[in-house]
């Protein structure tokens, strides 16, 4: 299915099943309210009432058999239609004998991703930029940077090699986990390697490109990156509990984090995030922001129609093949099935996003024919292999919810 195609699909033969699942929603209970918006009461986000049967009973019992099959700490997730409430719920533990909780806050890693390709998309609606603009006004030291786009940062099509790939910075991160990186730091790292493919000729992930984009969009607005993305973003779509923080710290209350990374069992709940992107895009969130996300990106509701079609395709489609230099597990094929957006993935009906970051994972998937969220947190217990579980979890709901819309793998 195209990107394009994602809102305009007929949903007349839908109606039923989405009429099944709105009728046993809740109100909302997200933090921003049932619409999201800045000017709504704030609630906390907690768990809803325990259902005996329907979509609430079968979502928790896949949350709770992943929990058990996957080794999970624990699982906390939130699922909606049409914005209204199906379940919201916390199973397992933060610490020993402390319950987890959906008002715990956690690290939503390359969700802010999103944010970034969101709010750039914002100021190309605003007129403030073209997509195509090279960055040598606001990059110039960055070698190529006549030839390298705004679109190419977004859509990951730089050639930049990935920093967190390289043996010696990862070397460096298991050495000193609570290492405070700057973005000088860790752009130098790629800049200095040769470059997988020439500009916009194909497609790999690198943490530098968005480093690079947060620095282009502060140079673009003149305003800190956190609080641009505040005043374009997050603000706009009633995110309350998703921040930044220039310091490896987690607002209250923690949803604490273990990882066997490094041979032991370990917490590493405040390992340092500064090398995951951009300053002022190293965020937490909590359950409810992650399911809002998912839905407000997802859908395209801060965006203008064109650009809500480059959010979901930027010109990656088609790009992605293995070169003497880039592997085909690191140019992976961009299909319109599968593949990256601004910020985002495409994969099948869905619009996505999964991050991982030592101990922690995360899954927002919004599905647009259904207005249907799913956004899932997950920590790693002591057997527990290292992986997208918050990604496995989201896709058996979206089984058992949408079975005619698998979320396909992806990288």
């Amino acid at each position: 299915m195209t990107p394009a195609r994602t809102t305009s699909r007929p949903r007349l033969a839908l109606i039923a099943a989405l009429t099944a699942l709105a009728a046993l929603a809740a109100p909302v209970t997200t933090a921003g309210g049932a619409t999201g918006g800045e000017g709504g009461h704030h609630r906390p986000c907690a768990s809803s009432r325990p259902a005996r049967h329907g979509p609430a009973a079968e979502i928790l019992r896949i949350a709770e058999r992943a929990k058990k099959d996957l080794d999970l700490r624990s699982v906390i997730l939130r699922v909606t239609v049409d914005g209204r409430e199906v379940i919201t719920t916390a199973l397992g533990e933060s610490m020993t004998g402390v319950p987890a909780d959906p008002a715990m806050h956690f690290r939503n890693g390359n969700i802010a991703i999103s944010y970034l390709g969101t709010a750039l998309l914002r100021l190309v609606d605003q007129g403030r930029v073209r997509l195509d603009d090279t960055v040598e006004r606001w990059l110039p030291g960055l070698r190529d940077a006549d030839r390298i786009t705004l679109r190419m940062l977004g859509a990951s099509t730089t050639g930049l090699v990935d920093y967190v790939r390289l043996p010696a910075f990862q070397q460096a991160v298991g050495a000193n986990p609570f290492r405070q990186w700057t973005a000088k730091e860790v752009v130098d790292l790629p800049t200095h390697e040769e470059r997988w493919y020439d500009p916009g000729t194909n497609w790999s992930y690198s943490h530098a490109n968005f480093v690079l984009l947060g620095a282009a969009l502060e140079k673009i607005t003149g305003t800190r990156l956190d609080r641009l993305l505040r005043q374009e973003v997050t603000g706009p779509l009633g995110l309350r509990e998703t921040r930044n923080a220039f310091t490896p710290d987690i607002p209250e209350p923690v949803l604490h984090a273990f990882d066997a990374d490094r041979g032991r069992y370990e917490e590493s709940t405040f390992w340092n995030p500064s090398w995951t992107t951009a300053p002022g895009a190293v965020e937490t969130t909590d359950i409810c922001d992650l399911e809002r996300s998912a839905g407000g990106l997802g859908s395209g509701e801060l965006l203008s129609p064109s650009s809500y079609r480059e959010l979901l395709n930027p010109g990656t489609v088609g790009l992605g093949h293995a070169t003497k230099k880039c592997p085909a597990t690191v140019c992976l094929a961009q299909t319109e099935a599968t593949h990256d957006g601004l910020g985002i993935l495409v994969l099948g009906d869905w619009i996505s996003q999964h991050p991982l970051f030592f101990g922690y994972s995360a899954s927002m998937a919004y599905l647009p024919s259904r207005h249907l969220s799913i956004a899932v947190s997950t920590t790693q217990g002591p057997t527990s292999t290292d992986g997208h579980h918050a990604h496995v979890i989201t896709q058996r709901i979206a089984a058992a919810l949408a079975p005619g819309h698998p979320i396909p793998d992806f990288g």
